[in-house]
């Protein structure tokens, strides 16, 4: 059996943890800000591959530049505006911003979180971090207390993800979560336009200028009529210049919807996979550095925008002393 580790560890002085096998062939780095995973490293067929594409420098982090990695909580992608309408109350996200009013991706993805448990075994590792800094007044617009909890679990092939949020507070809280990860199969050295990419997904969620979905059931786009961001079937990523949220997932007999990006130079695969939600896609084109290098492919568990959506608010709603979890991951072949 091969023995894992975990260990404290630092990343351009940024406190991290090190979870690896004793013969360094599969490690994983995960900073305790954000509980940000920074490099999910394999060592296969005499190759070796990073097989995320996190933020390169401290510099990147502070500036959460592309939301690399990120874990999204308590909402997921954009609200509208900085603003939205919850249980008969407005709030501001934004309070006295004016010009751009974009807020996205949460707050967890900035949070400071501890070690709560570390556990290994002869097949793998499991971390488990904590932030319970979710609290009234320390975020404006969001008067709720949540304690997050983000789960690790890596595997000689698999990376898994678990977040999990309690409701510590008095009061019904809006709340979906999500991960952010930045997906390559080649090092970022050939970029990925001749990826082959699959999506079960039935539906495209339609978006105005702003990214923001537009309103009613009218929003879901039947994918039989939109051939060219229709991937049920594996297709190369080509030119396409896509930042968008495919829904209606298929969900196989193990609950879990699938994704799948594959190399067809190697036949190397990664399949990401999701027990609920949408999945949101991102080619990477607007990034600051390294465009279309890598492939944001984004479990969520709540459409953009959710907390602006009647139809949303009972998936959203997070009752006083009630727990949620969100679980997603990804493995190589």
């Amino acid at each position: 059996m091969t023995a894992w580790t975990i260990e404290p560890s630092a990343w351009q002085g940024e406190p991290c943890l090190t979870v690896s096998n004793h013969d360094g062939t599969v490690r994983a780095v995960v900073a305790l800000r954000g509980a940000t995973l920074i490099s999910w490293h394999i060592h296969i067929e005499g190759e070796d591959f990073e097989l995320t594409d996190g933020y390169r420098d401290l510099a990147e982090l502070n500036e959460q530049s592309g939301v690399r990695n990120g874990v999204m909580a308590p909402f997921c992608n954009r609200v509208a505006d900085g603003r939205y309408h919850f249980d008969g109350r407005e709030h501001d996200l934004l309070p006295g911003v004016t010009g751009d009013r974009t807020v996205y991706h949460g707050f967890a993805r900035t949070l400071p979180f501890v070690l709560e448990s570390a556990t290994t075994t002869g097949d793998g590792a499991r971390l488990v971090l904590r932030s319970d800094e979710i609290r009234p007044g320390r975020f404006a617009g969001y008067p709720f207390a949540l304690d997050l909890t983000v789960t690790y679990t890596l595997t000689q092939d698999e990376i898994s993800l678990e977040v999990e949020a309690t409701n510590t507070g008095d009061a019904t809280a809006p709340y979906a979560a999500g991960w952010h990860p930045y997906f390559q199969l080649r090092n970022g050295t050939d970029g990925i336009d001749d990826l082959e990419l699959r999506i079960p997904a039935r539906t495209l969620i339609r978006t105005d200028d702003a990214l923001i979905p537009t309103d009613g059931p009218g929003c879901r786009l039947d994918l039989d009529d939109l051939p060219q961001l229709d991937f049920r079937r594996p297709s190369p990523v080509g030119q396409r210049v896509i930042d968008a949220c495919y829904a209606d997932l298929h969900f196989g007999p193990d609950g879990r919807a699938e994704t799948t990006l594959r190399d067809p130079k190697t036949g190397r695969e990664l399949r990401i996979w999701q027990e609920s939600g949408f999945l949101h896609l991102f080619t990477g084109d607007t990034l600051p550095r390294d465009m279309r290098k890598s492939i944001a492919i984004e479990p969520v568990e709540a459409m953009t925008n959710a907390f602006n959506r009647d139809e949303c608010q009972a998936a959203i709603s997070l009752p006083p002393g009630r727990t949620r979890r969100f679980r997603c991951g990804a493995w190589i072949f």
